[in-house]
């Protein structure tokens, strides 16, 4: 239970990430220290008496590494970084002996690097790359301990360089720009280089004097972890576009018009005309799909005497519609006879409000 509740909790906290981080966009500025461990180096120290080769040996030290850059936005990034590389000797091997060398070495130059962030939709982003550059090596007085033999020396060489680097920066969404980094970097020098020494006890014969102190290509394996940061951050982008909703479609409302008979009849008045003449002019300016004709009548005669006159009041008021230009493929007749009475009454009863057609339109 535990185990799947840490679980949860870790995909609750990386999914705000995942959906956050973005790669670097702008100029940023980073900065990292950790430590470097130099490959053995071939040495050669040559005096009048003769020379001594062999290769340095050296203990893990440290490094700091400083830069600026400025980010594509697409995962491409350009870097100038400025290093500082602290190597500490610990010992010569020449032939299958070992002698105590106490003594150091420091590298310090500017490298151009490519760099690229790899989207892998994870809170991390891997990166790798690499660039040229030159660097200085200063030495510092390498004490020889053994043979007798007591070397002083000091100076500085420059070298081009190149180096390849693999990392992983993870965003901290708490502070936007912010991402901590964790790198490693392989460093070489592309050239031998030598320095002047001086000799006490002498090597290999004893003979006190001066020398030369010859070192062969240097590589160096950098492990670091820093921060970087990005100075200005992109504006967040606008909140999308909310289409406001349609408006309400007004409801359709049937308009009716009432054209009233003389008993017993279902010949048109003028008023009569009047009316459908008005009916036909709306439903040409309004959005009329269907006209519906219905005749009625009182309840004076028989039922099926009724239908039929109420049928012809209709088909009369149908046919001026017509006459005064609706299509006749709009109109829908209805007869009713005496039913659906306006006035309610009893039977056999004249009622002029009753006889009436209603036209309708839908």
């Amino acid at each position: 239970m535990k185990l799947r509740l840490a679980l949860a909790a870790a995909t609750c906290l990386a999914l705000p990430a995942i959906a956050h981080a973005q790669p670097v966009t702008g100029p940023y500025i980073s900065i990292e220290g950790g430590t470097a461990i130099e490959n053995p180096v071939n040495g050669t120290f040559t005096v009048p008496g003769g020379s001594l080769g062999g290769k340095f040996m050296y203990r893990p030290s440290y490094a700091g590494i400083g830069g600026i850059g400025y980010g594509f936005g697409d995962g491409f990034r350009v870097q100038i970084d400025g290093d500082y590389i602290h190597n500490t000797i610990d010992k010569f091997d020449f032939s299958g002996s070992q002698t105590k060398v106490v003594g150091h070495e420091n590298k310090y130059g500017p490298m151009l690097n490519l760099l690229y962030d790899i989207p892998v939709g994870l809170p991390v982003f891997p990166y790798v790359g690499g660039g040229v550059g030159y660097q200085w090596v200063t030495s510092v007085a390498y004490n020889g301990s053994g043979y007798g033999n007591q070397i002083a020396t000091s100076g500085t060489e420059g070298s081009f360089a190149f180096d390849a680097i693999a990392g992983v920066s993870f965003p901290v969404l708490a502070v936007p720009g912010l991402s901590l980094t964790a790198e490693y970097r392989f460093m070489m020098l592309t050239e031998s280089y030598k320095y002047g020494f001086s000799v006490l006890g002498g090597i290999p014969s004893g003979t006190a004097g001066t020398g030369t102190l010859k070192f062969g290509q240097e590589s160096d394996h950098i492990f670091t972890a820093g921060v970087r940061y990005a100075l200005f951050q992109p504006a967040p982008p606008p909140p999308p576009m909310v289409s406001p909703p349609p408006p309400p479609v007004p409801p359709v409302v049937a308009k009716t018009y009432l054209v009233f008979f003389d008993w017993d009849k279902y010949n048109l008045t003028p008023r009569a005309t009047q009316i459908i003449a008005e009916a036909a002019s709306d439903s040409h300016t309004s959005a009329t799909t269907t006209i519906s004709v219905s005749g009625y009548t009182d309840t004076s005669g028989t039922p099926v005497y009724n239908q039929g006159l109420s049928l012809r009041r209709a088909k009369a008021v149908a046919a001026q519609l017509v006459t005064d230009g609706v299509p006749a493929g709009e109109i829908e007749i209805h007869a009713f006879g005496e039913t659906h009475l306006l006035v309610p009454t009893g039977p056999g009863v004249r009622e002029p409000q009753n006889r009436r057609v209603e036209i309708v339109l839908q």
